[in-house]
């Protein structure tokens, strides 16, 4: 269950109500929600592979100029000439699936095919940083490339949180506003929009 909040932070952050959502995967260290978790499968039933999903603008716009600067590139030639690396990214891949497939039996969804691309690229491509980073974020250790692009970075955050916190619910005794900053990160699609 995600609190009334976070939901409106997050729509704050993406301009829409967000669908699907699970659960809040990761936090930035302004406090806010910056990876959310979605179910394998809208509310429609329509198939949604992208199991966490980047939401903090800032974040995004950082990735995306990671991604313009032509890293992707390096590392899916990396990819190709180191066989550890690629086994690490297999790896990456293998958990994303099995996350997503305890998401479907959590919510009773019939898991998605196994087919399906997990996300960012994975095993075989880099294609979506946003993606990798935000695996990276929620499941820290996970996805060697999102940890690359995370040490890349820099502090997205340091100038403050992405869009102002929703107000506490009334009654609630929460003060409004965003949370105290922590020290930094955790660990330190094509993403697709939820």
């Amino acid at each position: 269950m995600v609190d009334d909040r976070d939901v409106a932070a997050v729509e704050r952050q993406l301009g829409r109500a967000p669908r699907g959502l699970r659960a809040v995967a990761h936090r930035c260290p302004c406090g806010l929600p910056d990876v959310v978790e979605t179910a394998p499968r809208l509310p429609d039933g329509t198939p949604f592979p992208t199991l966490f999903y980047l939401t903090c603008p800032k974040a995004a716009s950082a990735v995306g100029r990671l991604e313009t600067s032509g890293v992707m590139r390096e590392m899916q030639a990396r990819l190709a000439d180191d066989p550890e690396l690629a086994r690490a990214y297999r790896a990456a891949h293998d958990d994303y699936v099995a996350r997503r497939d305890k998401a479907a039996a959590e919510e009773g969804l019939a898991p998605l095919p196994r087919d399906m691309q997990s996300s960012g690229g994975m095993p075989a491509r880099v294609k979506c940083l946003h993606a990798l980073v935000a695996h990276e974020l929620a499941v820290p250790g996970s996805n060697p490339f999102g940890r690359e692009a995370l040490d890349a970075l820099g502090e997205w955050w340091a100038d403050g949180p992405c869009c102002p916190a929703p107000d506490p619910a009334p009654g609630s005794g929460a003060e409004p506003g965003p949370r105290e900053p922590q020290a930094g990160p955790a660990t330190t699609t094509e993403q697709e929009t939820p």
